[in-house]
C-alpha cells in the first residue's frame, strides 16, 4: 500500500506543478521533496513524475493517483476529526450510573441536553443500585456514600444531603409535630421498602441503632413507592429518603426524622480517565443544575459551583422540608 505521505508529497507537486511550490507548501526542502517522490514510484512500481526542462511535469498515472487518492485523504480528515472528539469525550460512548430516586428526579433533563449537545454520543445507562458490585467501567455514577466508601479510580463531587421523612395517615398523631424523633418509631409497625439492603437502607438501620432499637417490618416491599399504599391502609408507617417520597396521596403525610437525622450524601463519581472529557464534565454540570432546581422547587436558594478547581466550592445543598397532605 502506498505510504500516505509520499501520497500527500505527490498531490502537493501535481497541485502546484513545481517540486520548489511543493516544498515550501509543505514546509519540506525541494530534496527531500524529490526523496519522497522518488521512494513512491518505487514503492508502486509507477513512472509518477517526467522531467520536463528544469522543472517536472505529472504523468497520467501520477495525475490519476492524486486524484483517486482524494477520498483516502478526506477519510483521513475524517478520522483525524473522530479522533479529535473520542479524546475530547465528544462521540463513542458515555456511561452513566444511577439508583432509582436520582434516576427518576434528575437524569430525564440531564440526558436531553446530552444528546442535543453531542449528538454523536451514545449514553449507556445502567441502574446500579440492584447489583451486587459496582461496575469499574462506569464513566459517571450517581451513588450514595456510605462510611467513607468511593468507586477506585475516580473524582468524587458531592450533590446533596438528602434527609429521610418519615410518611404516615394524617390523623395520626406522629403528623402533629414538625419532625418525629427516631425513638418514637421504635414501637411501631413499619413498612419495608428497600429489601436490596443497599446504602440507603444502612443509613436508616445504622441511625436506629444508635438510639437502641431495629425497625419491625410488618410489610416488605421492594421500593418506596409501593410502600406507601400499605401506609393509607393504616397498617404502619415508611421511612424514606425525601428525594424518593414524591408527591403523596391524598391522607398522608411526612415529616422530617431527627434525633438522629439519618441523611443520604448523594454525590456523582466521575472516572479518571475520562475526568477531562467535555460529556463527563458537562453531565456533573448538568447534575447539579437539576438537584438545584430540585432544591429551588422546595424553596431553598442554591449557589453555582465551581469545578475548576476539580472540587466544588460549596458545600452539598440540603433538601428542605415540605409537608404533603
Amino acid at each position: 500500500m502506498p505510504d500516505v505521505s509520499r501520497l500527500r508529497v505527490l498531490r502537493a507537486v501535481v497541485a502546484k506543478g513545481s517540486i520548489r511550490e511543493a516544498a515550501a507548501a509543505l514546509g519540506y526542502t525541494p530534496s527531500a521533496v524529490s526523496q519522497q517522490l522518488a521512494a513512491l514510484q518505487q514503492e508502486t512500481g509507477l513512472r509518477l513524475v517526467d522531467r520536463v526542462g528544469r522543472g517536472i511535469e505529472p504523468t497520467t498515472a501520477g495525475r490519476t493517483l492524486a486524484e483517486e487518492s482524494e477520498a483516502l485523504f478526506r477519510e483521513l480528515s475524517r478520522l483525524d476529526g473522530l479522533a479529535r472528539d473520542l479524546r475530547a469525550g465528544r462521540t463513542g460512548v458515555l456511561s452513566i450510573g444511577y439508583f432509582a430516586s436520582a434516576g427518576a428526579a434528575w437524569l430525564p433533563s440531564v440526558v436531553t441536553v446530552l444528546r442535543r449537545e453531542f449528538p454523536e454520543l451514545r449514553l449507556d445507562l445502567r441502574w446500579t443500585e440492584v447489583l451486587d458490585e459496582r461496575p469499574a467501567d462506569l464513566d459517571v455514577e450517581v451513588f450514595v456514600e456510605t462510611r467513607g466508601a468511593r468507586p477506585a479510580g475516580t473524582i468524587v463531587y458531592p450533590l446533596v444531603d438528602d434527609p429521610y421523612e418519615v410518611v404516615v395517615r394524617d390523623d395520626d398523631p406522629l403528623a402533629e409535630g414538625a419532625s418525629v424523633p427516631l425513638a418514637e418509631l421504635a414501637d411501631r409497625p413499619w413498612i419495608d421498602n428497600d429489601i436490596s439492603h443497599g446504602a440507603c437502607r444502612e443509613i436508616l438501620l445504622t441511625a436506629c441503632a444508635e438510639v437502641g432499637f431495629a425497625p419491625r417490618f410488618s410489610v416488605e416491599m421492594r421500593d418506596y413507592r409501593t410502600a406507601i399504599p400499605f401506609v393509607v391502609s393504616g397498617m404502619g408507617i415508611t421511612v424514606l429518603p425525601r428525594l424518593a417520597r414524591g408527591e403523596l396521596p391524598q391522607g398522608l403525610t411526612s415529616r422530617p426524622v431527627v434525633a438522629p437525622a439519618p441523611v443520604r450524601r448523594i454525590s456523582v463519581a466521575v472516572r479518571k480517565a475520562v475526568a477531562d472529557h467535555l460529556a463527563a464534565t458537562r453531565t456533573v454540570e448538568l447534575l447539579r443544575a437539576a438537584v438545584s432546581e430540585e432544591c429551588g422547587s422546595h424553596g431553598v436558594e442554591c449557589g453555582a459551583r465551581s469545578m475548576t478547581t476539580g472540587a466544588w466550592s460549596e458545600a452539598p445543598l440540603p433538601l428542605r422540608s415540605s409537608r404533603s397532605t
